[in-house]
């Protein structure tokens, strides 16, 4: 939605530009229309990130976010639904088995940074609130995002303060504010393999008897393969990026089991669906 504006007030600015300096009625319009443009797309682009920039310097980092915020949540939405434009062509599929009313925790894989993005944009219903590791939260911009979306900050390296975060996220489930989203196996996987996970995330479904959804991710990690700041060598923009909701386990085929079980029955469903080329090397 936001491209498509940005396009249609570009291209009338550009026919305006054209009208006003008399190109239409030379050849001058056929260099003059493109590149007017191109300039006004990329001007109006810029000032549309300007205003989230402006929106979310609002941002009060101090104050804890204790509840949902549906128009932020929508707000944001148009500029993920821009740069998931901008960067690759997502395939979705399996959304169909998402539970369709209560809360549930959501786990996948963990490939590159625009992973909570696209699932952000796979599930725009669903209030996800994504487990991230506290670092993240001192970035510009996308630190502010975190809060307002009741993001949860982990540590770690610290496991009484992890602890403390897992709790919370029990807390929001069990009082219908959000669903919890969390990458398992705890860090982006910098060969592209599914690593062994973190079990104690787990706690948050037997703990509050929610489903699991069960996702894999594959192709965020060529987008922005090997990035090197100073070359454009690296950036893929299109590369396919494939999403799929793999299946749901209910509370009543996980009843009884440990954390570490159901981490190990997660594991080996996603292993079964990303294929053998993503099992770690022994």
């Amino acid at each position: 939605m936001l491209l498509t504006l940005i396009a249609v007030l570009a291209a009338l600015g550009a026919v305006g530009i054209c009208l006003g300096t008399g190109s239409f009625a030379a050849l001058r319009w056929l260099w003059v229309l493109p590149v007017s443009f191109a300039g006004l797309w990329l001007i109006l682009l810029l000032a549309a990130f300007f205003v989230l920039w402006l929106v979310c310097r609002r941002v009060d980092m101090t104050v804890p976010q204790e509840q949902d915020d549906p128009a932020f949540r929508r707000f944001v939405g148009i500029y993920i639904d821009a740069v998931i434009s901008l960067t690759m062509r997502l395939h979705i599929s399996g959304t169909e088995k998402l539970p369709k009313s209560g809360r549930f925790l959501l786990v996948c894989n963990h490939l590159c940074d625009l992973d909570p993005p696209v699932l952000l944009k796979a599930f725009p219903h669903s209030q996800l609130a994504f487990i991230s590791k506290w670092e993240n939260s001192r970035m510009p911009l996308i630190g502010q995002i975190m809060h307002r979306l009741l993001c949860q900050m982990i540590n770690r390296e610290n496991d009484r303060e992890a602890l403390k975060t897992i709790l919370n996220c029990i807390r929001l489930i069990k009082e219908d504010t959000v669903s919890i989203a969390v990458f398992p196996e705890g860090y982006t996987s910098r060969d592209g393999k599914l690593h062994h996970f973190r079990s104690g995330v787990f706690k948050i479904a037997l703990k509050t008897g929610v489903p699991i959804v069960v996702c894999t991710i594959q192709g965020t990690n060529r987008v922005f393969s090997g990035l090197d700041p100073f070359t454009l060598s690296s950036i893929h923009l299109g590369a396919r990026v494939d999403l799929h909701l793999v299946d749901v386990l209910s509370p009543e085929s996980y009843q009884g089991k440990t954390a570490v079980e159901v981490g190990e029955q997660v594991y080996n469903m996603m292993l079964s669906d990303l294929g053998p080329e993503y099992a770690p090397a022994e």
